[in-house]
């Protein structure tokens, strides 16, 4: 396993991306992350911080194909997977294919659309393949999806069940930018949009190699117990009804390996696992009715059980 693969894969993309989406580095880390890792993204913002952007930008910077797809209540599980029609012409039955065959899908309000849609979408992510009319259909490598909520305005949706939820990696917020920040981004977009000028960095056999090798960072008996312990800690913490899953404790650990890697390590320490530890437990939390109209939506009991936990190095 090479590292130094990783952390040039990271630098390249993320310096990429910043060229459009200005001071979020360490949100695209994480998105990074997720994507060598295989997962998908689930961003929870207000319209108009550069969900669409960020993206395209990835897409354009990994050489890879992208669609947008505007979730509505009327939107059929078809018009994602595409449908089988009959061509007159040719006188058989053509696939057309739909927009979840692209590499990057970018999901904008998941969760307007009905349950049923919603489903046909998550079934992609989990199975990478499509059924249409009985035909199994296998979905292109890399197969990246960001899902976006708006968490302010609630009329007309409806929201993912946590069973739903659970299926992706990690869930972020791009916030505002900082003053600084959004004036840098002023200067980039007075005459024109920088995303037009946007290359690739990185090969397909870069990615291939960064998502076929993460899995090799070493992970110490000392890493697995203490991942554990905080999955574990979810489950009995008094503010939380239901805890996390056994596939967060995997969730966990891929995503804290892929960070160790990207940031040129073959082994993995606690820090990775507190820097991942947040956008892929929160959002698998279901918290007690008095706590679940909290604004912070259960990071602070993360935060908590991070620093209630022993980490391994605290006994040397």
């Amino acid at each position: 396993m090479n590292v130094e693969i990783f952390k040039d894969f990271r630098k390249k993309v993320n310096d990429n991306v910043s060229k459009v989406i200005v001071g979020k580095e360490e949100k695209i880390d994480k998105i990074i992350v997720a994507f060598i890792c295989g997962g998908h993204v689930l961003l929870e913002d207000v319209p108009g911080v550069g969900k669409t952007k960020l993206v395209k930008a990835m897409s354009k910077s990994m050489n890879c194909s992208f669609k947008r797809i505007q979730f509505t209540p009327d939107l059929l599980p078809s018009d994602l997977t595409g449908i089988y029609y009959y061509n007159a012409k040719e006188q058989e039955f053509q696939f057309k294919p739909g927009p979840i065959l692209s590499q990057f899908v970018l999901g904008d309000e998941i969760n307007r659309a009905t349950p049923r849609t919603q489903s046909a979408l998550l079934e992609s992510m989990e199975e990478r393949q499509v059924t249409v009319e009985g035909n199994t259909i296998k979905l292109n490598r890399p197969f990246f999806v960001m899902a976006t909520q708006n968490p302010i305005e609630q009329f007309g949706t409806f929201p993912l069940p946590e069973a739903q939820l659970d299926r992706f990696f990690i869930r972020l917020s791009m916030g505002y930018p900082e003053y600084m920040d959004e004036k840098k981004m002023m200067d980039r977009f007075i005459e024109k949009d920088p995303i037009e000028e946007l290359e690739s960095v990185v090969t397909m056999e870069e990615i291939n190699y960064v998502q076929d090798n993460y899995s090799k960072v070493y992970v110490s008996d000392e890493m697995r117990e203490y991942i554990l312990n905080v999955i574990i800690a979810t489950r009995k913490h008094n503010k939380v009804e239901v805890g996390c899953s056994p596939r967060a404790t995997l969730a966990l650990m891929k995503g804290s390996q892929a960070h160790a890697a990207v940031k040129g390590r073959d082994y993995m320490i606690p820090e990775d696992v507190k820097a991942m530890a947040v956008p892929i437990i929160t959002h698998r939390l279901v918290l007690k009715s008095e706590n679940s109209v909290m604004d912070n939506k259960g990071e602070y009991i993360v935060e908590e059980i991070l620093n209630t936990v022993k980490t391994p190095l605290e006994e040397v």
